[in-house]
Order: C-alpha cells, then structure tokens, then sequence
C-alpha cells in the first residue's frame, strides 16, 4: 500500500526512492510487526484471561507443566493479523504470490482457531480429528498446485530443485500434489508438535524462516539467482516481505511468549506458522531445504512418529521417556529454560547448513 501510494511521488522528494528497494520494505514491515505486536499483545493477555482462550494441559505431557495451567493462548489471534497488516502496507500490492502465501496464512489460522476452540469449550477433547485436518490441508494444497500451475512456465510448475546440484529440478508430475500435501501436513504439525514448552516453537522457527527470507529474495533477483544456479522467478521476491513480518511479530510474540510464558501461540499460530514456512519452501520450488533449514522441527516430528511406532510394534516398549523430543530431555531432568535455548542454537545450526548449500552447487 505505502509502495503504491509513495512511490509514485519519488520526483517530488526522492527519498521515496527507497520503496523500490525490496530489502527496505522488507525491514520496515519486519520492524513495524515486532511494534504492532508488543503493543498489541498485552490488550490481548489482559483481555483473554479467565476465559476459553486459556491453557488446559494434557495428561500425556510432564507434571511440571501443570503450572502452566490458564495461561492464554490463542496468540495467533494477534500476530497473525499484525503480519497481514505489515504485508498490505510494505509489500507490493498486487504480487501474486504475497496474495496466495495470505491465502495460505488466513486458512491455516482460521483452521486452527477452530481447532482450538473446540478444544477448549470441550466439544472435542483433542480439536480436530487428523483425518479433518488432512481432509482441509489436502484441499488447500490442490487449491495451491492449481495456482503454481497458473503462474509457472510447464516446465517448473510440478516440478522441485535438488540441494547441491546446478539448475537440477525432480520433475514429479501429478504426483506433486502429494508433495504439496506432505509439506504443508508436514510443516503444520511439526510446528505444532514442537510448540510444547515456553518459547520453544517461536523460538526454532525463526531461523528457518530467515533462510526462506534469503532464499525468496535471490530467486527474484535476476543476478544473484543466476549466480547461485538457482531457478530465477520474476516477482518472488517480494515475498521476502512477507517472511520478514513473520519474523518481527515472532519476535516480539517470543517477548510474551519465553519462559516464563504470559501467553502461548495455539493451533492458531502453529498451523499458520507452519504453512508459511511451507508455503515459502513451495512456491520458491526449495521444499527439500526447508527439510533443512527447519532440522530441528523435522527432529521433533520424527520424534513422535518413531515413538508410536515402536510403542506398537513392542507391545508397549519406548523409545523415549517422553515424545516429542523436548519432553523427553524434561523426564531426564533438564531445566525448561536450558532445553528451549538448546534447541534454539540447533535451529541456527541447521538454519547456516542451509544457507551454506545455496553456494554448494
């Protein structure tokens, strides 16, 4: 919106050149999000406390959690709505993929809104049932592909760039519907799985969201694409913007949201957190290194899938003491503080892996 309505008056005061800058839109919209949500978030504590939009801990996490009992959450319903209004004011208007990675972000929101709600007024002890959300997410990644296949050239719209080789694409065909549906399935629970402990979830996500950041603005830029080998998409590069207001409201949520937690992001903000950070990996054709740069989520995930796995295959043996990963660490008696920044520096770790491959090639 201000590119639009700014820009254009460059002649008259030629410090409105700097909107043409896509890195400056991106900074201004990371800054004015970190703001909006340290002003915004704590109204919304104060006003949501005593009502449904608190804590209920599970009887399947560790009993030091109970403490946490009626703390806020839901807080999705605060930076998700800062990150669209730091979009529509910095980013360009009418880019496509901004408005498709919206889409994706309001859908996701509003499917986990749901979620909690129904987990917290008690309706459904756990929220939506797995098949509900693979039934909405499988809806959404075909919506999804059929959007790709509208703003693509044939040759790369079904198809995903493999790490360390130049210009090397796996061309997939239909099946990429699958692939669509694996990482936003993927994302939007590992995201969802990791956010069990006082500013962990925030916290692990905001690396690779900083690669997708990176890895948007040089596949739209001409040069820098081409100098990395990397597939050159005219107009991605705005959606650069669009991580850096992500990455200002997780900031300033992570404020509320470290231990101990005055507020917790919910279904709300770990299904829509997820499937942006999918939504990014999708659409800049970089699905297999986000498997990278979000390492530490993809760890937690497996975590929970091998645990039920071999809990069934034994007869009720565990690999664990507790899954995810982070409960586990708990039950061996680490402080809550020291696994969350833990798993924060390997989050970074894997997050410089990941940029690091960008040249390997």
């Amino acid at each position: 919106m201000l590119y639009q309505l700014l820009f254009p008056l460059r002649d008259r005061f030629f410090a409105f050149n700097v909107f043409r800058y896509i890195s400056f839109r991106t900074f201004s919209a990371a800054l004015t999000a970190f703001v909006l949500t340290l002003l915004l978030l704590p109204i919304f504590i104060r006003k949501m406390k005593n009502t449904v939009h608190t804590e209920r801990i599970s009887e399947y996490v560790p009993q030091g959690h109970k403490k946490k009992e009626g703390t806020v959450t839901s807080g999705g319903l605060v930076f998700l709505p800062v990150v669209l209004i730091s979009v529509f004011l910095w980013a360009i208007p009418w880019n496509p993929f901004v408005y498709l990675s919206l889409f994706v972000l309001l859908y996701l929101g509003i499917l986990g809104y749901v979620d909690d709600r129904l987990k917290k007024r008690g309706h459904k002890k756990g929220g939506l049932s797995q098949k509900a959300k693979l039934f909405y997410q499988s809806i959404l990644s075909a919506f999804v592909l059929f959007c790709i296949c509208r703003l693509y050239p044939p040759e790369y719209a079904t198809s995903t760039q493999v790490l360390f080789f130049k210009n090397v694409f796996l061309e997939l065909g239909v099946f990429y519907l699958l692939l669509v549906i694996f990482v936003f399935v993927g994302t939007t629970n590992a995201v969802n799985l990791t956010d069990g402990l006082d500013g962990l979830a925030a916290g692990v996500s905001l690396p690779p969201m900083a690669v997708m950041l990176v890895v948007a603005y040089v596949t739209g830029h001409r040069i820098l694409s081409h100098y990395l080998n990397i597939l050159y998409i005219p107009g991605i590069g705005e959606l650069s913007v669009f991580a850096g207001a992500f990455i200002g409201a997780l900031t300033g949520f992570l404020w509320f949201n470290s231990y101990p937690a005055e507020v917790f992001m919910g279904d709300t903000g770990s299904q829509a957190l997820g499937g942006s950070l999918g939504i990014l990996a999708i659409l800049t054709k970089q699905e297999v290194l986000l498997a990278v740069a979000g390492g530490l989520l993809v760890i937690e995930a497996l975590s929970v899938i091998l645990q039920v796995a071999y809990f069934r295959s034994t007869g009720g043996k565990r690999i664990f003491k507790k899954a995810p990963l982070h409960h586990h660490f708990e039950e061996k008696g680490w402080a809550e503080p020291k696994i969350v920044v833990r798993f924060w520096i390997i989050s970074l770790v894997f997050a410089i892996i990941a940029i690091s491959t960008l040249k390997i090639r």
